[in-house]
């Protein structure tokens, strides 16, 4: 650690991820519910409710329907990761819900089905959906230099975080990231027409004086939580350890959109690269010098024990890629993880990867309804599970307590107490029966607002509260 090295600083950040929906029918016909009336089915109770398909939730979090009837829960804000995994996973645990509710009313209805839902990135057309990750930064003029710079580090991460998958060609063969063949720009303010790597769109949700936020939609889907955990530790840090100073410029690469295809293109490769400036290096060694970087730059002085942990998981991921041996991450990461699983039960059945069953194993690993892999695996040993599971179904209801998910999740949850209806967003707060109650939050970092109490304060003294009928 040099001299210049700061103290990481605490940063807001999130998660977003959409979900695969399908209707399966549970008596082997064919389904006639498309994926547009399986998510009206599955928000239903939050339309009868009086809601919408648009919810932020008791937890500070947001349920909503994207565009192309994908389901979605954005994370609260965080200011830590292991409040990161326990929202996280409460999104899955609350989709999971709605998924059940909703096959049961087709079931009441006379329809054989059962809803799915699915933590992947790519549909059975080959139609990709994305995990976004949120990181709050200082404002700063170069913020497109800083930008450019990290497109490298995006890249070359996915040897580590990438969630693995099949490539389905001519010649099958296992990939690090389903995300990386639908990346179409490195750097861009586009959200629809292009998927850029990292988006530069100027919707800080703050304090627009202040902050920005860096919107990543490049990375995977994770299941398992220690690849989450690292994906955004490995990100946190090295965002510290630029806005420290440090230079990783010399490590642009000379074409990033062939890189991150390249990359991918199959599992355990660490091919070489070629730099912007003229050089090679491979894949292993740029995430290697870009981890050393990181570590020289910041002081980790009060960092909890699973931030050290994922750096630990940092190297041990490269070595795994470097040495061909996976064994020492194949509980923790998931491309090991289902590169074992896969090929264990190619192993015991005589499969191969063009097999069906092998495309419905690979389709199991990630959905989240009804008696899941994920939890399967866990309770073997198979992968590794980081959260709580009390914390994890008190996440469902409780905000992360130290940032401005508090003020709002609060609010929202003693609105449905006493029977008021609220507008909220993710910096805004107002009563709507009262024009002038009105706040913005500003500051994504506060957890304490006299006039969010004040507010509280007229919410509970209404006289048609659950109180008034007790």
């Amino acid at each position: 650690m040099n001299a210049q090295s700061q103290r990481v600083k605490r940063r807001i950040f999130g998660v977003e991820t959409e979900y695969g929906l399908m209707c399966a029918r549970t008596d082997g016909q064919p389904s006639d519910i498309d994926q547009d009336m399986a998510a009206r089915v599955l928000f239903k109770p939050l339309i009868d409710q009086g809601r919408s398909s648009n919810v932020y939730w008791r937890n500070g979090g947001r349920i909503y329907l994207d565009v192309g009837s994908h389901p979605e829960y954005a994370t609260a804000e965080c200011d830590t990761v292991e409040d990161l995994l326990r929202q996280d996973r409460a999104g899955d645990y609350l989709f999971a819900d709605l998924a059940r509710r909703g096959s049961e009313t087709l079931q009441a209805q006379g329809t054989a089905a059962q809803i799915h839902l699915f933590r992947n990135n790519e549909d059975i057309e080959g139609h990709s959906f994305g995990c976004h990750e949120n990181y709050l930064l200082r404002r700063r003029s170069n913020f497109r230099e800083v930008a450019d710079a990290i497109v490298s580090f995006f890249v070359t991460r996915q040897i580590v975080t990438g969630a693995g998958h099949i490539h389905r060609t001519d010649q099958p063969r296992f990939g690090y990231s389903p995300r990386a063949q639908h990346m179409d720009d490195a750097v861009s303010a586009a959200t629809t027409r292009s998927r850029p790597i990292i988006n530069t769109r100027d919707e800080p949700l703050a304090d627009a004086g202040e902050y920005r936020r860096l919107h990543v939609i490049v990375g995977d889907t994770n299941m398992s939580e220690s690849s989450t955990a690292v994906k955004i530790v490995m990100t946190n840090l090295l965002l510290a350890a630029v806005e420290n100073g440090a230079r990783i410029g010399d490590l642009a690469l000379a074409d990033p959109l062939s890189a991150i295809r390249h990359i991918d293109s199959e599992l355990g490769s660490n091919i070489d690269l070629q730099l912007a400036d003229g050089r090679t290096m491979s894949v292993v060694d740029i995430q290697r010098e870009l981890r050393q970087r990181t570590l020289n730059s910041v002081n980790l002085q009060g960092a909890s024990t699973l931030t050290h942990n994922m750096i630990d998981l940092w190297e041990r991921a490269l070595n795994a890629v470097e040495s061909g041996d996976h064994s020492g991450v194949k509980t923790e990461l998931d491309w090991a993880i289902k590169k074992e699983l896969i090929e264990r039960f190619m192993r015991r059945s005589g499969a191969d990867l063009t097999d069906p069953r092998v495309t419905r194993l690979e389709l199991a690993y990630h959905d989240i309804t009804g008696q899941t892999l994920r939890s399967r695996l866990e309770n073997a040993g198979a992968m590794k599970r980081l959260s709580d599971e009390e914390r994890v179904k008190s996440a469902m209801e409780i905000p992360p307590a130290t940032t401005r998910a508090h003020l709002r999740g609060t609010v929202i949850a003693e609105a449905e107490r006493y029977r008021r209806d609220v507008s909220v967003d993710w910096v805004h707060l107002r009563l709507d029966d009262d024009r002038s109650s009105g706040i913005a939050l500003h500051d994504p970092f506060s957890h304490v607002d006299q006039r969010v109490d004040d507010m509280l304060s007229s919410i509970r003294e209404t006289e048609t509260g659950v109180g008034a009928f007790a």
